[in-house]
């Protein structure tokens, strides 16, 4: 790794409003300005790759090219055990978009359902051994670009508890918790999880001495 960011402004390759809030205030104490894809108008690229670490890298290159700016983008989800790994990069797609209230949104229970349905037709003693992937890609306009991993053990849970988080959160219960993400504190589940420690390895690199 020849290059580290330093204070100065960052493209978040994301056009969610919510994951540019995160994501800038885990980099404000470093003097890090994020500014969003969307609000630059840059198009979404397709993400074509298989694994998690492909698509982070296409959206973090597409947003350096397209800006002239360091750009960071993320790619997560949920694999099982039990399930070869899936729904893995597929977790977001798993939950159908649908329209609630006037706007679109992606139905997370269909999503959850469709995990637990999979696990029933294996039987009662399928083992429910889950985690959370997280991969972090920095592109540079220049072509060099870096990948951090981060990742959360757990186990599903069924049926869903605690309405604080989002996604599959309600079903999943971290290592060495009896409670799933749904049911934490948000601070605390984001100190734990998969993006906290993904963003503690970029730190280091990019921040540390």
């Amino acid at each position: 790794m020849s290059k580290r960011l330093g204070s100065g402004s960052l493209v978040i390759a994301t056009h969610n409003a919510g994951k540019l809030k995160e994501i800038s205030a885990l980099l404000d104490p470093y003097g890090v300005k994020c500014i969003s894809a969307g609000s630059l108008g840059l198009p979404e690229p397709p993400e074509t790759g298989t694994t998690f670490a492909q698509n982070a890298l296409i959206k973090a290159r597409a947003s350096a090219e397209a800006s002239g700016i360091v750009s960071l983008a993320d790619d997560s989800g949920l694999s099982v055990a039990a399930l070869d790994g899936r729904p893995g990069i597929y977790t977001a797609d798993w939950a159908e978009r649908q329209h609630f209230e006037g706007s679109p949104g992606r139905d997370w229970y269909m999503a959850m359902g469709k995990v637990e349905g999979l696990l029933a037709e294996q039987g009662p003693d399928t083992p429910r051994d889950a985690w959370f992937s997280c991969v972090l890609a920095l592109a540079w306009p220049d072509g060099e670009s870096v990948v951090y991993e981060g990742r959360i053990d757990g186990s599903l849970t069924w049926p869903p508890r605690g309405t604080l988080g989002f996604g599959y959160d309600p079903v999943f219960v971290p290592s060495g918790r009896k409670e799933t993400f749904a049911e934490l504190d948000p601070a605390e589940k984001h100190a734990m999880s998969h993006r906290a420690d993904a963003f503690a390895k970029l730190v280091a690199e990019q921040f540390g001495a």
